[in-house]
């Protein structure tokens, strides 16, 4: 199963489009080796001469590679409804040991060991180790289990921009994510779940390799809705919806929606010819300074998730941050005009603000502004 392995390469380590309908869950084991079949035969033709059959460019699709990848994952057995509740009850479960294993961390600055982390979540050594193994397994096991689902949905995405070996992968990453989500108490199966997620990683990667210029990648899905609504109300009024009509649909602002828009503009070469003889070059009519549409757009969205982040502090720590960082006025403060304008000492200012910063390096928090620092 080395090619398999290949694609979970995260699970032996302890440390957007439009949707559509979910695959069903009948997938046959032989469904994609067919369509193989049916294209390598689509892709020979007959010689001019000699009797002699040549065969044409090969797509990535029916490489030798992708037949193998296909025969083996189709060998492994689609897990029964009760089999995914207790999977990913067991995920559950290895999901809050890491959870408490990075609250450690942060907490003391290093790596637990594994008797100091089975006295944290409160187990035996010995249990602890079992569930920990369990959990692993588990984890590979659904995935596995799960990654036809991936190449059914890959495959549908090719001659974007990515190869189908790319596709599988970035789709595999999504599967992961959507296994360490997924909850088996809300009813659904988990194929339908993660569908989404297996979607949204495909859609994502093909998106940053779509531009010269790379956005946060949460910028892309946005930009995905606007022109969906811009779709949708096109056809309901049988005309071009007005900036105002499709930022009341998103429920977000003109200004946002503007921004948004100005971003997805495609960059043009400063090298491309002007004029009749084409002898001049747009750069030589440009100015070079001035900030960009992406600029505006990065900054805009910054502040409104760094207010987001900052509002999950106290306010104590939220004004000590805004000053000493100068988030307002641009003026960043000492500690010592901090605790006169609070009238406390400057050792107490910090460490009210190395408090504040141990809980921005949360995971939880951090996450959010992520993009903004790739």
């Amino acid at each position: 199963m080395t090619q398999v392995r290949n694609v979970l390469p995260t699970l032996a380590d302890p440390s957007l489009d439009d949707l559509g309908d979910a695959p069903g869950d009948d997938l046959s084991d032989l469904e994609l080796l067919d369509e193989l079949d049916d294209s390598d035969e689509e892709s020979v033709t007959p010689a001019r001469s000699g009797g002699k059959r040549v065969g044409a460019k090969k797509n990535p699709y029916t490489e030798d590679s992708i037949r193998l990848y296909l025969q083996e994952i189709g060998r492994i057995r689609l897990l029964r409804a009760d089999e995914e509740i207790e999977l990913a009850r067991q995920i559950a479960s290895l999901l809050e040991f890491e959870r408490q294993r990075e609250d450690w961390i942060h907490q003391h600055g290093y790596l637990p060991s594994e008797a100091d982390w089975a006295a944290v979540v409160g187990l035996p050594l010995g249990d602890f180790q079992r569930q920990l193994r369990q959990g692993y397994r588990a984890k590979e096991k659904m995935v596995q289990s799960n990654l036809r689902l991936v190449v059914s949905i890959a495959k549908k995405y090719m001659n974007r921009g990515l190869s189908f070996q790319d596709l599988i992968q970035e789709g595999s990453l999504g599967l992961i994510r959507a296994a360490e989500k997924f909850d088996h108490e809300k009813g659904y199966k988990f194929s339908t779940y993660a569908t989404w997620w297996i979607r949204q990683a495909i859609t994502r990667a093909i998106a940053d390799q779509s531009r010269t210029i790379r956005l946060p990648v949460h910028l892309y899905e946005t930009i995905s809705r606007i022109k969906k609504t811009t779709k949708i109300l096109s056809q309901e009024m049988g005309r071009k919806p007005t900036e105002e009509e499709i930022a009341t649909r998103m429920e977000i602002t003109i200004e946002k929606l503007r921004f948004i828009a100005k971003s997805a503009q495609l960059p043009i070469s400063l090298e491309t010819p002007i004029g009749k003889e084409e002898d001049s070059r747009l750069g030589d009519f440009i100015e070079a300074d001035g900030e960009t549409p992406e600029d505006q757009v990065a900054k805009h969205l910054l502040r409104e998730d760094l207010e987001n982040v900052l509002n999950t502090l106290s306010a104590r720590e939220r004004d000590v941050l805004r000053l000493r960082y100068g988030l307002d006025d641009g003026r960043m403060k000492t500690l010592e005009e901090i605790g006169q304008t609070f009238n406390v000492t400057r050792e107490r200012i910090r460490q009210i603000e190395a408090k504040a910063l141990r809980k921005l390096r949360h995971p939880n928090r951090n996450s959010i502004l992520k993009e903004y620092i790739r």
